[in-house]
């Protein structure tokens, strides 16, 4: 075969190449472009009812505690490559149940009334399709629970070493008492490319009886912490905030907890690293400004325990941590004692807060 033959046999096949290639980026393009669609907002989620079946009674002291679980994947070695790491999966599935017993061993001692879990995997790629729900139900079945899909995905073929998979997510709310009714809201998101990294936010809403003919409207949250934007982030807290202001307007308490995505005493960022001024894009200040007076925001100021760390590394005392979990309530709920408990990492990227409160007359 002469040069000029075996010159056109590899123009050929390195055009082959290219074109296989060009067409599997748009294949994969397309799949993810026409595979999106978020769940709808106002959806009835129907609760579990295993709980008490009694009403709540005012001026009397309850338990409430917030965990995000970070899907069962956050040892203290864990970096994740959103947030500057390296990794994308958890480290095993024996990993994965460790990091959801843990967390669920820490929040059983302190005994709650009432349970908000952030971060809950079921048949997630980067969890090993484990069902996570299932096993924190099954561990608080004496409980009464709501669950909403918070986040689902298309396959992410990044990273190319490890993709990341398909995710499936969700918030899951346990109480002692059964929860009456439960509805999804869809938060609003990024119309931009990124919303592809951000479906499908939401908060729940579940109602628990009060003696006297009130309701406890519990809020379960997990704000856009990747593709938001001050538009987003705004519109996100306006559409929380007048949710519940409404609920207290018609007689209701409510109790929100949950992960914010904010530095959420505003300046946990500067007090927890030193003084400076860290930006990592997502730990944006809370947005104080947008309460409305009658809801109050609830937080350790005192000890400044944090509740996040960023997991661009692996952890240890010195690196980056901020406060972003934490409790808001109306004024007519009496917050008797709140508290970030240290748990140095060891099962998942946030620490739990213990909310101590009580129902006015």
């Amino acid at each position: 075969m002469d040069k000029k033959n075996v010159f056109k046999k590899v123009i050929k096949i390195s055009l082959c190449v290219i074109l296989s290639l060009v067409l599997i980026v748009v294949g994969y393009l397309g799949y993810v472009i026409f595979s999106y669609n978020r769940i709808a907002d106002n959806q009835t989620v129907t609760p579990v009812k295993n709980g008490l079946d009694t009403s709540l009674s005012v001026n009397k002291g309850y338990t409430a505690v917030i965990q995000n679980l970070g899907f069962g994947a956050y040892t203290q070695d864990f970096t994740f490559f959103m947030d500057g790491g390296t990794q994308s999966w958890a480290e095993s599935k024996e990993s994965v149940k460790s990091c959801i017993n843990q967390g669920a061993d820490t929040v059983s001692g302190f005994n709650p009334d009432f349970i908000l879990f952030q971060e809950v995997d079921f048949d997630s790629t980067r969890s090993y399709h484990i069902n996570q729900r299932e096993i924190l139900e099954k561990r608080f079945n004496t409980y009464s629970s709501a669950f909403a899909v918070n986040y689902h995905s298309a396959f992410l073929a990044y990273p190319f070493t490890q993709p990341h998979g398909a995710s499936n997510s969700g918030i899951l709310t346990l109480s002692k008492f059964n929860i009456s009714a439960s509805k999804r809201r869809s938060l609003p998101i990024s119309e931009s490319f990124s919303k592809f990294l951000d479906l499908d936010r939401c908060y729940s809403v579940s109602r628990i009886p009060v003696e006297n003919g009130k309701e406890l409207v519990l809020y379960n949250v997990h704000l856009s912490a990747y593709g938001g934007s001050d538009e987003i982030r705004t519109a996100q807290m306006t559409m929380l905030f007048n949710d519940m202001k409404a609920e207290y307007e018609k007689g209701n308490y409510t109790v929100c907890g949950g992960d914010f995505n904010h530095d959420f005493t505003g300046d946990s960022t500067q007090k927890l690293n030193g003084g400076q001024k860290v930006d990592f894009g997502w730990a944006q200040p809370f947005p104080e400004a947008l309460l409305p007076e009658c809801i109050t925001r609830c937080t350790d100021y005192e000890s400044l325990v944090p509740t996040c760390r960023n997991c661009d590394i692996p952890y240890k005392k010195g690196n980056f941590t901020i406060i972003v979990d934490g409790f808001l309530v109306s004024e007519n709920v009496e917050t008797v004692k709140v508290q970030n408990i240290g748990t140095e990492f060891i099962y998942s990227d946030h620490n739990p807060v213990v909310l101590e409160f009580s129902l006015k007359p």
